[in-house]
């Protein structure tokens, strides 16, 4: 571990960390979670999970996945996943140019 972090214990208060010491933490803690800080992302699968995520019918969840969505979806075949936050901010940027 960093030499920042020797005299650091689960006893330490928050409150007398450096911001290394607590950027040291939080990246070891990311390092050993494998995340190295990024979101996992949300995935939903097929037009059925289009249509919980935008509360719409099966017509409307193919339209969207052929149009305003479908930098987020990936097909092979007859398999969709979609990664389901870049949808839904492609669809608030579609629809704020609409208004």
């Amino acid at each position: 571990m960093n030499n920042q972090l020797n005299h650091v214990d689960d006893s330490t208060p928050i409150s007398m960390l450096t911001v290394g010491q607590l950027k040291s933490i939080l990246n070891a803690a990311a390092a050993r979670d494998g995340t190295n800080g990024m979101r996992q992302k949300r995935l939903v699968y097929g037009l059925d999970g289009i249509c919980e995520l935008f509360h719409c019918k099966e017509s409307r969840a193919q339209k969207l996945k052929n149009t305003i969505i479908k930098e987020a979806v990936s097909q092979d075949g007859r398999t969709i996943v979609v990664d389901a936050d870049f949808a839904i901010e492609l669809f608030e940027k579609n629809s704020k140019k609409t208004k």
